[in-house]
Formats: structure tokens, sequence, C-alpha cells
């Protein structure tokens, strides 16, 4: 089909069915799909509520007319089958995070304002997974009306645990072959070539806890920085004195619960961000609420959290590819009369996971805390210069007008587990947003519709350009 009649008709097919792309997004985000294992039951390895948005995205899948699949509960596909069994796919997930405090809409509701989608995934990653599908719609009635199959299978890969480890691409990749190409559309525009490694672990204090502090509690994921913080404490109303971002309510018997107000995000892009773990910290030791072994505790945490670049505690570093190495606090818990904060840190490659572990252990000990790693995947790359890379870049440009040029993230995307694979839209950094639109992983996440509808024009015309390359 000659380019410019391509276009015509997916102007066309986008107009037609965008109602029913936003109801079916609407669909997905209705269900809070956070990870509960200890809910999981054979068939459902991720909770009940993940399985839930796996069968509905399976549903609109096959009444898309595609041959859609449940993997034994830990991950979907859906079908275009092609003249051979090469394959080119997407993979987009259903699971999101839990969507913390600070809305000003319902989460679990998609909300349409000043053309804008609100709710918990319609970016990360409901929204473009639901596109991933309509792109596949428009080929299935292509070869409906023509008869004529597409050169290779078209596959969309539906991921179910994206959001916390990724183990079930793992569990996928140990069952099925890899795709000739695979995109992901679960990141930014024009296209990323390049994933920091990801790293993960734990401080836990020693039996310090129930002096002054009785509890801690701060985040809700590790792989975000906290808006919201909360300790209980024992002292007296003139003990604490009003602070700003800090609300003092009395609780019972003589203790009083400390409320800590920061701005969250996501944990690869810390710039801009208030850890509410740092203010609520600093609160507690400006005012001497901690005893001597919570002040240890507290005094590690005050120099974990000075930084975002680890330089505060000496890991800072950068290379070329990939910049500086980011590293947040995310959660705060009291474990019986322990306290436990995890990390996450997004390194370049001029250091390795070994490295950082040595570090951060040496670094606990001062502070007479022990330190667990929990996570170490190594830096991802893909040459920039593949032809399905600057075919991807080239759609890009034609719909934008903006230069088409790859770059690398400190995020995590599933592209990292194929040989070749990019992470490509659908957010567009080079888009102002209105003030009030959130980010992906923090409140009022939102994306406009503009965005939606041009991303799923070059998604659908990129796929066709993709089945011309020889990919055999």
């Amino acid at each position: 089909m000659a380019d410019e009649k391509l276009k015509q008709e997916v102007d066309a097919y986008v107009d037609e069915v965008w109602e029913d792309v936003v109801a079916d997004i609407d669909r997905l985000v209705r269900i809070r799909s956070v990870e509960d294992k200890e809910a999981a039951v054979p068939g459902m390895p991720w909770g009940p509520a993940s399985h839930e948005a796996l069968e509905t995205a399976i549903g609109i899948a096959s009444r898309l007319g595609l041959d859609a699949h449940d993997c034994d509960g830990y991950i979907g596909y859906a079908d275009l089958p092609g003249k051979t069994d090469v394959q080119v796919a997407t993979i987009a997930h259903t699971d999101v995070v839990p969507e913390g405090l600070g809305w000003h809409f319902d989460p679990f509701t998609v909300t349409r304002k000043d053309g804008y989608l609100v709710g918990r995934g319609v970016l990360d990653d409901k929204g473009p997974f639901v596109l991933s599908l309509y792109a596949a719609h428009f080929f299935q009635r292509q070869v409906e009306r023509t008869g004529e199959r597409l050169p290779y299978t078209l596959r969309c890969i539906i991921g179910n645990d994206e959001e916390t480890t990724m183990a079930d691409v793992d569990w996928y990749l140990e069952r099925y072959p890899q795709p000739a190409f695979c995109f992901s559309p679960d990141a930014d525009f024009p296209l990323i070539c390049g994933e920091k490694g990801l790293y993960g672990g734990q401080f836990t204090s020693g039996h310090v806890v129930g002096h002054r502090i009785l509890k801690l509690d701060g985040g809700t994921v590790s792989n975000a920085v906290p808006g919201q913080a909360t300790a209980l404490v024992r002292a007296t109303a003139d003990e604490l004195p009003a602070a700003d971002g800090i609300d003092i309510e009395p609780a019972a018997d003589g203790t009083f619960l400390l409320t800590a107000h920061g701005r969250g995000g996501h944990a690869s892009m810390p710039e801009g961000t208030v850890n509410a773990i740092a203010l609520l910290v600093d609160y507690l030791l400006d005012h001497d609420i901690c005893s001597r072994g919570e002040m240890t505790f507290l005094g590690m945490e005050q120099q974990l959290l000075a930084s975002t670049d680890g330089s505060s505690i000496g890991v800072d570093t950068a290379d070329g590819k990939f910049g500086p190495l980011t590293l947040i606090g995310g959660t705060v818990r009291t474990v019986g009369d322990q306290f436990v904060q995890t990390i996450d840190c997004r390194y370049p490659t001029s250091v390795t996971g070994d490295e950082l572990r040595a570090k951060l252990a040496a670094f606990g000990i001062q502070f007479g805390c022990s330190y667990e790693q929990w996570r170490d995947v190594t830096p991802f790359y893909v040459d920039p210069e593949l032809p399905e890379i600057r075919t991807l870049l080239s759609t890009y440009e034609e719909y934008t007008g903006r230069p088409g040029k790859a770059f690398t993230i400190g995020g995590g995307t599933y592209a990292r587990h194929f040989k070749r694979a990019a992470a490509f839209g659908p957010h567009d950094p080079a888009v102002q947003d209105p003030d009030w639109v959130g980010i992906e992983h923090g409140p009022d996440e939102a994306i406009s519709e503009e965005a939606l509808r041009r991303a799923l024009k070059i998604y659908i015309v990129s796929i066709a350009r993709l089945m011309e390359l020889d990919l055999g």
C-alpha cells in the first residue's frame, strides 16, 4: 500500500474507533491491578486483581479479532498470524503501581479533563497497551477485507508483572521464541535505545524501635519517591512545634502522629521531587524526638536521603551513554522493633552492582544497620542505527515534525529483556502539559488524548513499515 494512502486510512480508522479505545482503557483502569503475591493461587501468580486485568485484556483482544491466550496466568499474548512464524511484537502491561496519595480525581476511573485522560494506568501502561491492540486490529481488518496476510506474525504480548520484578517476561522467554523485533509502548518518544542498570536493596536497623518512635511508615513502593510519610511518636505537645510540610495530630496515651508531605515521583526521574521520609527524619532530628538508638538510624536516613545522585553516601558516578547514577529511598517501615528502609538505584556502566553492594553495606555498618541486596539488572543498550530503530524514528519524525533521536533513560522497561527491542512512546517530553497533569507513578496520572491518538497512528504506520523489512 502506498504510504499516503496508508496514512489516510489510518487517520480514518483512528477517528472511527477512538471512543472504543477510551472505553477499553477505562475498563482496564477500573481494575486496581496491583501485584498481591500473598493472594496468589495457581493460575494467578501475581494475585487476583492482576489476573482480572489480564483476563479483561485478553477479552478485549479477542473481541478485536485477535487470537488471544492466557499463559497460565503469568502473561498473555494476542496474535494476528502472518505468512510466517517470524514475529514483529509489541509488549505492554496491565499491572499498575498503587495509587498513592494526593489525587484530585478517582484514580480507578478514566476522567476526561481539558483534552486529557486521567487515571492510574492511562499512561503507564494500560492506555498504551490498548493502543497496541487497536494497532493490531487495524491490520486484522485489512486481512479480513483483502484475504492477504502480513509478511510476519504480529504479536501483542500482554504483560502482568512489569511494575515489580518483570518475572512475567522471564517466564515467557523461557517458553516462547524471541520476536525478530519488539517495541514497548511504555515510555517516551522519540525512542529509548538504552536503560540504566536496575538495582535495589534495603537497610535494616538494630533493635532500636519503641523508645520515642513507635512506628515509621513512608512510601508505597520502593521504586517511587514517597510523597507522604508518617511517624507515631511518644512526646508532649510543646516538643512538637509547627513546621512546613508536617501535620501534627494527637493520638492515644501521650502519643502523636506526624505526617510529612513531600512531592512524589518515579525513582528514575527524581529531579524536582521532595522525599517525604527525608522531611520527617529532619523534623525528628531537629526536635530531638528520638532515643539514642533511634537517632543513629535517623542519622543514616538523613545522610542517605540528602541527595538523589548517591553523592551524599559516596556512590555517585556517571558515563557518556547513560549520564549520572540515581539513588532514592522508596519506603520505610517498622518491622517488629527494627526499621527497614528500601532503596532504588539506576546505575550507568561506570559502576557494577557488586561495587554498589559493597559500598552500601559498608555505609550501613557505620550506623549499625545491615544491608541486603535484592535486585541487580545490568544496563541495556541497542544500536540506534539498526534498520528497525531507524524505521520507528523516521515515522515519529513524520508525524511530529521533531527530530527522531534515540536516547537512554534510568527507567526499566520490558525492552531490556529482548535481543532486538526498544521502548517507543507514547509520552512526548517535547509537549508541555498543564501543571495539574500528573506523571506515571504519581497522583493525577494523565496523558492528552491528542498524544494518544497520534501515538496510535505512529504505531500502525511503524508496524506497516517493519513488515517491509527483511527480518527473517
